[in-house]
């Protein structure tokens, strides 16, 4: 499958982002004044690449076979045998689908909400920097018109 190296290298490049990301923010910290817009972007870096890291863990989850197919039974309630489980990657959800044609879904409900809020809270930190950064007055267009 194709896609199995290409989101194993986008799982290794967010996991690294994300540590580059913690290690600018510390550093940041240390260096008084805080650029507000500069820190917003780090954090939407971090959360971001998070949001990928977590959404790449549940991928390979359910195609390496992950927690989904232990759930289902090799005979549903009216009797009927297993024939297949059906998956799909977004939302993360992996299905039971038994000969008398009765499906039961699962859903990983806990990654697919980590996805969810990682990816919002870089929406929203996206969005606040970018309106910080254009309240903020630029110091160069200052110097600018001093000449």
């Amino acid at each position: 499958m194709v896609l199995v190296p290409f989101l194993g290298t986008l799982m290794l490049i967010s996991l690294a982002t994300a540590a580059a990301s913690i290690v600018t923010v510390a550093l940041m910290v240390n260096n008084r004044p805080l650029p507000l817009p500069r820190v917003c972007a780090v954090l939407v870096l971090l959360f971001g690449s998070s949001a990928a890291v977590a959404y790449c863990y549940g991928w390979f989850s359910v195609t390496l076979g992950g927690p989904f197919p232990a759930l289902c039974e090799d005979r549903n309630a009216s009797g009927a045998d297993l024939t297949r489980t059906a998956q799909e990657y977004w939302p993360l959800r992996s299905a039971c689908v038994y000969s008398d044609g009765a499906v039961v879904e699962h859903i990983s409900m806990s990654i697919n909400l980590l996805v969810y809020l990682l990816a919002g809270i870089a929406i929203v930190l996206a969005i606040a920097g970018a309106v910080r950064h254009r309240l903020t007055p630029s110091t160069s267009e200052g110097s600018l018109g001093k000449r």
